[in-house]
């Protein structure tokens, strides 16, 4: 199941190329005789494309040779963090830090920008 949801792309994140898995959205997959079954979290209980993943994901698990039915369940229970990011999907976002704990948002900003055009990060 893990293998067929990396190829489903959260809808955020799409133009680079992060996986419902590397966002670290799939809580939890099973397939038994036939059924699967996939519990997913939100980054967001607000996300507006909830529904369009919830189809996506139920589209790809049915796919695999042997399932016969899927269904997908959010789960709310427990909140998605950014410590559930792949080292992939991290590296793409470039999260940065709590404004809190920066003296100076802007010049943060502004060396951040630049050590990245050093780097050749940005074109």
């Amino acid at each position: 199941v893990r293998d067929v949801l990396s190829e489903v792309y959260d809808p955020c994140c799409r133009d680079k190329g992060i996986s419902v898995v590397d966002m670290g959205l799939l809580h939890r997959a099973e397939i038994d005789s036939g059924a699967a079954r996939v519990e997913l979290m939100l980054t967001s209980g607000w996300c507006p494309f909830a529904a369009r993943v919830l189809t996506d994901i139920e589209s790809a698990v049915r796919s695999i040779p042997g399932v016969d039915t899927a269904s997908v369940q959010l789960v709310w229970d427990e909140a998605w963090t950014p410590e559930r990011l792949s080292d992939s999907a991290r590296a793409k976002l470039r999260f940065l830090p709590d404004p809190a704990t920066v003296d100076d948002p802007a010049s943060y900003v502004a060396k951040k920008l630049a050590t990245q055009q050093d780097d050749g990060g940005l074109s």
